[in-house]
Order: structure tokens, then sequence, then C-alpha cells
């Protein structure tokens, strides 16, 4: 859902419609009607929820923290994997008495899942306490399509699949005012084989980088200090991604800079002495390898090989050893042999990751992986996942080890999960654990690191 807004008449008449009813319930009622919207999934939807809550708050909604004490619903779904459509499902079903009990709500699914046709009409043919689907195409029809659904109390489903320019006009209600995600694209044309991003997102549109610019400089200027960039494969964004990053990093101001995903086939040596030679820039490099034994990635349609993938490697630590990098890894990819897996374990090990997100393979219809035979068993996946994260807990507490000592620059994010205690990340992503105080929320401190662990190290303030 890129585009929230439009000039056209029937987008503006549908604000104006809504301006007209929240006004209405805020004089009857002495309060504005409330809207809650959640996000399942990705960093890509959390930024999606944030525009969506933007736009109901310039409608006259004011946001919920729970569903509630909302008159207004929106959930805002993934499907990357079957478990988030099935926790999408249970949550919506759960809904049912709360609808009857509150007949004057208003219940909304979109996003990727609702893109999905067999999705959106199953939320249609069996939740009847659902009355507005709508894919992530249709996002500039938002006010026309609540405006019709409050004037005819029809339910309405609108999936369709369109393409119109990114549009700029947007207020994003970020709750978190230290860290922002920044979206520089959307869409994919990769088409993966196990992936459901390029059916459900479309295809790869960029956003000019003076727009990025322009709302970079005035997150910095109400205090933001991390920026994250986001893209499907942001090595793909038109306008070239190390550009926009030494453009980013031109900006004055105390903060830094995140992004992801990159995919390897476009991962250049550019893009390394970019982050290597950007001060703002973190030292750490999110990139997909999936699978580390070459069949299963030319059957994953992923166009580079293990070769390709550790010249990357080898290139960033070439220039500076400890160099950090994360992975994303399918398990259980129809057809892969134990030893194709074996293959991904030692290949894990080699690298040296600092951290690794695994998945079982999760089906998904309408992609070319789904017609390939699996013989599989799912209990036999989970049993490989688990070897996997065994085996590689070891190398990743070896590994963390190199922090010890050092003095690291870390964004406070959050309270640890013993009392008096804080967490938070340094420039190479990596879990920072300490004592400290709430007040610095939000803001750089120095850690000297003191012990590591496999998943995180922990250090005390310099």
């Amino acid at each position: 859902m890129s585009e929230l807004y439009g000039g056209d008449e029937k987008k503006r008449g549908g604000l104006e419609f809504l301006k007209q009813w929240t006004a209405e319930i805020l004089s009857k009622t002495g309060e504005a009607p409330r809207c809650f919207v959640h996000s399942f999934g990705c960093q890509q939807n959390v930024s999606d929820g944030e525009k969506l809550t933007g736009a109901l708050m310039r409608a006259g909604f004011e946001p919920a923290d729970n569903y509630e004490n909302a008159r207004l619903l929106i959930f805002n779904t993934c499907a990357v994997r079957e478990n988030a459509e099935d926790k999408v499902f249970s949550v919506i079903g759960s809904l049912k008495a709360f609808r009857e009990q509150h007949p004057d709500v208003f219940i909304c699914v979109c996003g990727c899942m609702a893109q999905e046709k067999s999705a959106a009409e199953r939320l249609m043919n069996t939740y009847g306490q659902v009355d507005l689907v709508f894919g992530t195409f249709v996002g500039d029809e938002l006010y026309a399509m609540l405006a019709e659904l409050i004037k005819s109390r029809r339910r309405i489903m609108n999936i369709a699949e369109k393409y119109a320019d990114i549009d700029e006009d947007f207020v994003q209600h970020r709750k978190n005012g230290f860290s922002a995600f920044i979206p520089i694209m959307y869409g994919c044309n990769n088409f993966c084989t196990y992936c459901i991003v390029p059916y459900v997102r479309g295809r790869e549109r960029s956003r000019a980088p003076e727009a990025i610019e322009g709302e970079v400089r005035q997150l910095v200027a109400e205090g933001y200090k991390e920026i994250f960039l986001l893209g499907q494969n942001v090595n793909s964004y038109s306008y070239g991604f190390p550009a926009l990053l030494r453009r980013l990093n031109a900006i004055e101001g105390d903060f830094r800079i995140r992004f992801m995903s990159s995919h390897p086939k476009d991962a250049s040596s550019e893009l390394i002495d970019t982050i290597l030679g950007c001060e703002k820039v973190c030292k750490h490099l999110h990139i997909a390898l999936q699978s580390g034994n070459d069949r299963i990635l030319a059957a994953m349609n992923r166009r580079y090989t293990t070769a390709d993938f550790l010249k990357i490697v080898d290139y960033a630590r070439e220039k500076r050893p400890n160099f950090s990098f994360s992975t994303d890894i399918i398990v259980g990819f129809p057809g892969e042999t134990y030893e194709e897996f074996c293959d991904t374990k030692e290949f894990v090990k080699k690298v040296k990751f600092d951290n690794i997100y695994s998945f079982v393979y999760s089906r998904r219809s309408g992609t070319k992986a789904a017609e390939l035979p699996d013989d599989i068993s799912d209990k036999q996946k989970g049993l490989w996942l688990r070897e996997l994260l065994l085996e590689n807990r070891e190398v990743q507490s070896e590994w963390m080890k190199r922090f010890i000592g050092r003095t690291c620059r870390v964004l406070i994010d959050g309270k640890g999960k013993e009392p008096d205690t804080l967490t938070g990340k340094n420039d190479e992503n990596i879990i920072v654990n300490l004592s400290g105080s709430e007040s610095l929320i939000g803001q750089f401190v120095d850690v000297k690191i003191t012990g590591a662990m496999n998943w995180a190290v922990k250090g005390e303030l310099v």
C-alpha cells in the first residue's frame, strides 16, 4: 500500500465525507472516533500501517492502543509464510463475538494476504464480521472505500491490481520517536520460485531520491537517531542505491543509517565501499543466502552461486575483518536432500553470520515452487531446522567474542528483561545488554563490551 492519497474528485469526496462523519461523532460524544491499525509481518508492513494510521488521522480519527475502544479496526496482513496467514485468520475469527457486541464497529483486512484472491474470498465467505477487504494496489482508494462502507454498510472486497505514481503526500504516524522506517521502493522483480511477494506487492517502483532525502532531513530535524531504509531488494533502487546512501550520509546531524534487504546477485563492491566509506551507514549487511547448495539456489531462481556470495563476504572482510553479516535461510525446499541441507550448514559455518533467520519452507500457492514435488515431511524439516540452529549456536558464540574489550556506540531502544537493565544495538546490528536508566532510551551511549553470548553481547556504560 504505497499510495494512500490522491487528488481526483472521488478521493477528495471520500476524505471530505470522513471528515464530516468524524466531526459529527466528536460533536455528539465529545470524542473523535478511534482507529486501531495492527500490522503483521515485516518492517515494510509496519511502515504501511503507520501510513494507514496517518491517513485516518487526517480524516479525523484518533489512534487507539487496542481494538476494544476503536470504531474502525484495520488488520494489515502478511503472506510470506503460511503460519502468518493462519495467525491472521485466528485473530479475525476471535473478533466474531466482539463484533456482535459492537455492531457499529467496522472491521477491515488489507495487505499482502488480502491481495491473494483465495484468502480474500475466504475472508468474505467465512468471516461475516469483516466489512472490507482490500489489497496492496488500492491504497489510494482508502477514503472512498471507507466512505462507501459507512454510507451503505455494504461489505466490500477490492483486490484490483493496478499501478499508480507514488504519491509523496502522506502523513506517517510513528509511535517510535527515535527510529524510523523509510521505504525507498516497492515491489520486486526477482520472482524467486518460493516467494509470493512479486504477486502481492507488484513490480519494482522506486521513490525519487529528493523525496527520500527530504523525509530524512525532516526526521533528523525532529530528533530521530536511526533511519532504516526499506526495499525488497534495495540494490535494485532505480536511481542507484550506493549513490542514495552517500546522499543521505551527507545530511548534517547525529544519526545512523540502516537498510534491508540486499539481494546477493546485485550486491556490489561499490555497495561495500560505500558502507565502509560513509560514517553514518552502519557496518552491517543483511543479505539473504537462502541455501548453501548451488542446485537448490538454481531451483529457487536466486541467480547467484555460493561462490558469488563468498566474493561479497571476502571483499568486505578483507577491508574490515569484523564486518557483520546476517542472513535468511530456507530449510526443506522441495526436492532438497539431507546432503544438500548439510551444504548449507557448512556454508553458514564458513561465513560466520552474526545472525541467521531460518525458516522451514512454506508452500505459497501461485508460486513456481508450489508446483514442485515435495516428499520431505514437515517433521523432518523441523528436525533439520533445529540441527542448523544448534550447530550454528557454537559458531555464533565464538564469533561474538570479537567484541569483548571493544567500546561500541549503542542506540538504546528499550528496557531489558531484568530490572534496571537496557537493550540496544551497535553499528554492527548486534544486541547489547547493559545496566542503566530508562532515561537513556532513544539515545546513543558508549558501551564497553564485557561478555558475549551466541545471540547478543553485554557491557557497561563508559
